[in-house]
């Protein structure tokens, strides 16, 4: 089986071909000659991800899916969410980000967060999503140097290590991404 996953970043399609079983091909928007940048305008992680998904579909033809990512702060009511990438700027820097988030709670006490993955699937023209969620707090400063975004902040629930001192196998098992790779592989699977 051949899907396309609608993504431009190699650490998503990394860690997704990780979980992947090899019975499924997986082509990212560079294999299909996708050059734009995907619209993402919905005010949800789940509306962006069906978004990009109809958007492959539509105009590439392509059984896809597409994820969206956010990380929510409880004390930030939620924030950045759907801002997650954009937090600091059109730039989607991570340092930026992660820096403006430590700084809004440098006075806070209460850090719980939580990762949340929506995947869209597009397959046989019908649309299923999926969603993993990990929880954890934000720490006070950065540490490690694997992963990407926000995962050198990120420390999960039960862990001393950030998502950025994880091995990717580790990560890929508890994180938001991983669950929802999960539900998608099961999925396909039936």
């Amino acid at each position: 089986m051949k899907l396309v996953f609608a993504t431009n970043n190699p650490n998503k399609l990394k860690e997704v071909r990780a979980l992947l079983p090899s019975t499924i091909k997986l082509l990212s928007l560079t294999d299909i000659g996708c050059k734009e940048d995907i619209p993402e305008t919905s005010p949800t992680i789940e509306g962006n991800a069906i978004q990009k998904a109809n958007y492959i579909k539509e105009h590439y033809g392509y059984d896809c899916f597409a994820d969206d990512t956010g990380l929510e702060v409880e004390s930030l009511d939620g924030a950045p969410g759907v801002y997650s990438a954009r937090y600091a700027g059109k730039e989607k820097n991570a340092d930026a980000n992660m820096n403006k988030l430590l700084n809004e709670l440098s006075e806070v006490e209460h850090r719980d967060a939580q990762f949340k993955t929506v995947i869209a699937l597009i397959i046989n023209h019908k649309l299923q999503t999926f969603t993993g969620v990990c929880k954890g707090a934000i720490t006070k400063e950065k540490k490690g140097s694997s992963g990407f975004g926000y995962d050198p902040i990120f420390l999960p629930y039960g862990y001393s290590n950030t998502f950025a001192e994880l091995p990717l196998s580790e990560k890929n098992k508890i994180g938001h991404r991983g669950k929802a790779v999960q539900q998608l592989i099961k999925f396909l699977n039936h």
